[in-house]
């Protein structure tokens, strides 16, 4: 069996995951939130930190190892082990088929995107903006 070798998340990092799936869990109607999703890109394999994936993409991919398609909404926890030039790699996930990335900041901020740029919200969450919680200070 092979090690995986990476840095540890810092606390902050963790509970802005913790966050982010409780408020996709709520908001999620036809579809699961994952954390830690291995997806597989032209650059190797990938991690994002929080996905959704809808029911049909389950029915197709719910068995891979790592996915061979990216799912529905991929997302970043922004953290101080991030480069910007990772977090810009988002056109992987494109190229593998997600609909919308977004990249969440330290403050809980949120920017959605989908593979033509920047959107003022998520077309499939539009009720989440930013992550609020007492956690956050």
């Amino acid at each position: 069996m092979g090690q995986i070798v990476m840095s540890p998340a810092n606390s902050r990092h963790s509970i802005l995951q913790g966050l982010l799936i409780d408020a996709l869990n709520r908001l999620k109607g036809d579809g699961l939130v994952l954390p830690e999703c291995p997806i597989q890109t032209a650059k190797g394999v990938k991690v994002p930190d929080v996905v959704w994936v809808s029911s049909q993409f389950l029915g197709g991919h719910g068995d891979e190892t790592p996915f061979s398609k990216a799912p529905d909404v991929c997302i970043e926890v922004l953290s101080p082990s991030n480069t910007q030039r990772e977090m810009e790699e988002r056109e992987l996930y494109f190229a593998r088929g997600a609909k919308e990335v977004w990249l969440c900041d330290e403050q809980g901020g949120l920017s959605f995107y989908d593979c033509t740029g920047l959107l003022p919200c998520s077309s499939l969450f539009p009720g989440i903006m930013r992550i609020e919680s007492q956690y956050l200070h």
